[in-house]
């Protein structure tokens, strides 16, 4: 079996290792290392794609078709927090517009950018699934549902003051949300610590508060 090579760390080549083992076909943890390289480097750099595909087994354009094609493989460098507003039917009509527009005039970022400071990058984003609690925003893909301009207004500044290094969404929800599509689960005891999804085997989970 093939190992990541410098520049990824210890941690990471051991990520890597364990995700290749869990799978009889290497390329099938194409999409798990794009992760892990994510946590390595903060981004899907070309580099990332180049050790990902000597990992796999498939060529770098191969590896860059499935980073292009999903939205949540980031090329370019992201600010810390993530903050996604859906922009689709449901979330449209009950005033996803007002919330970007809110979430960009706190933030002080434009939507598609991240901004100079790289504390924020503000995105609008397709359906995720949460039609019945629209307007629904994600930050680092951790999920709030019910969420007013207001609501998205305080969310910026409190992630702007209190600098969570975990982002975790029954936290967000109960401070910033609203109406939920259903009625949660049991709290989740982690949450995301970069934009990417958290993920324990990635290494991109951590304990929320």
């Amino acid at each position: 079996m093939t190992h990541p090579t410098a520049p990824w760390s210890g941690p990471n080549q051991e990520r890597a290792k364990r995700l290749l083992e869990m799978y009889p076909d290497p390329r099938s943890a194409v999409m798990p290392l794009l992760y892990v390289g994510s946590l390595e480097h903060g981004s899907v750099t070309d580099a990332v794609m180049r050790e990902v595909a000597e990992l796999t087994g498939l060529t770098a354009a191969q590896v860059q078709s499935v980073a292009s094609f999903y939205t949540m493989y980031k090329r370019n460098g992201v600010g810390r927090y993530l903050i996604s507003v859906c922009s689709s039917i449901s979330c449209f009509l009950l005033g996803a517009d007002d919330l970007l527009a809110a979430v960009e005039a706190e933030s002080g970022v434009p939507d598609g950018e991240t901004g100079e400071d790289g504390v924020f990058s503000v995105e609008h984003v397709e359906c995720i699934g949460a039609c019945g609690g629209a307007p629904a925003v994600q930050v680092n893909y951790e999920l709030i549902e019910g969420v007013t301009p207001e609501k998205g207004a305080e969310l910026c500044r409190w992630l702007r003051d209190s600098k969570p290094a975990v982002v975790g969404g029954d936290e967000l929800q109960q401070l910033f949300g609203g109406r939920r599509s259903f009625e949660w689960g049991p709290i989740e005891p982690e949450g995301a610590v970069l934009a990417t999804p958290a993920f324990d085997p990635y290494g991109t989970a951590g304990e929320a508060r």
